[in-house]
């Protein structure tokens, strides 16, 4: 409630990446690598707490990483689909 739900989903996807160079990411696009991520706006919460930092958000349904499924009906799968990246690297 604290930020529209627009602006929060640029920060967290097309903001950083046009920050950091990557012009193969953060938006949905043709020639885009596009990780994806489906969430229920009404139900996405941290779980997270000082105490036990280590909990998964509620209410994300589908990851999708280099398009495979690391996140499936709001388990993770195990997918190790993705890879660390860099300022200006890009992922072709």
């Amino acid at each position: 409630g604290n930020l529209p739900l627009a602006q929060a989903v640029r920060s967290a996807s097309g903001l950083p990446a046009d920050i950091l160079g990557m012009k193969d990411r953060g938006y949905i696009r043709v020639d885009q690598v596009a990780d994806v991520t489906v969430f229920d706006p009404q139900e996405l919460t941290d779980a997270a707490s000082f105490d036990d930092p280590h909990q998964y958000s509620v209410g994300v349904r589908y990851v999708l990483v280099n398009g495979r499924l690391a996140v499936y009906r709001g388990t993770a799968t195990g997918a190790l689909a993705g890879r660390a990246l860099k300022k200006n690297s890009v992922s072709r």
